[in-house]
């Protein structure tokens, strides 16, 4: 069950058990990842609290917090229905490279199709953050190169340090 409110005529947040979380005791691994998290096809909070257990049960990370979830219009593609977003916040002994495999081996999972850009997805994750690092490379930019100008990310961001 989720407790939802409008933020304005596009624009709504939902609170529930475990959008926002936030875990009490610290880790041993090494590097904070900041991983916005979105979909828009079929039950998309359902899937983020599969996503949550999922992660809760990977030794390869732990889960620090999650932020409140943002229902918000599709931008690029606008045929489409619209996203739900939330942001993660992980702890890892992967680096950046080897994250960035592991998340898309968990988009697979949860069945991402990649058909063209902007498309509609059951699972998107991306890394918006890697522990305060600067990153390009061919496969990777970190900080995500437009993180700021995206409601998805800044409103949930912004909900987590309130």
């Amino acid at each position: 069950m989720y407790i939802k409110r409008s933020l304005n005529k596009t624009l709504w947040t939902f609170k529930g058990l475990r959008f926002p979380y936030k875990k009490r005791t610290q880790t041993h691994l090494r590097y904070v990842a900041t991983v916005g998290i979105g979909g828009n096809i079929a039950d998309v909070r359902r899937r983020f609290d599969h996503l949550f257990f999922q992660l809760k049960r990977d030794k390869n990370v732990e889960l620090l917090q999650t932020s409140l979830i943002l229902k918000n219009p599709p931008f690029g593609y606008e045929d489409q229905d619209d996203f739900f977003n939330s942001i993660i916040v992980l702890k890892t002994s992967m680096r950046a490279e080897a994250f960035l495999t592991y998340l898309l081996r968990l988009e697979k999972k949860f069945r991402r199709q990649r058909s063209f850009a902007n498309a509609p997805r059951t699972l998107d994750l991306d890394i918006i953050f890697f522990d305060n690092k600067i990153i390009t490379t061919k496969k990777l930019t970190v900080p995500h190169p437009s993180w700021s100008k995206r409601e998805s990310v800044v409103i949930p961001l912004a909900s987590m340090y309130k």
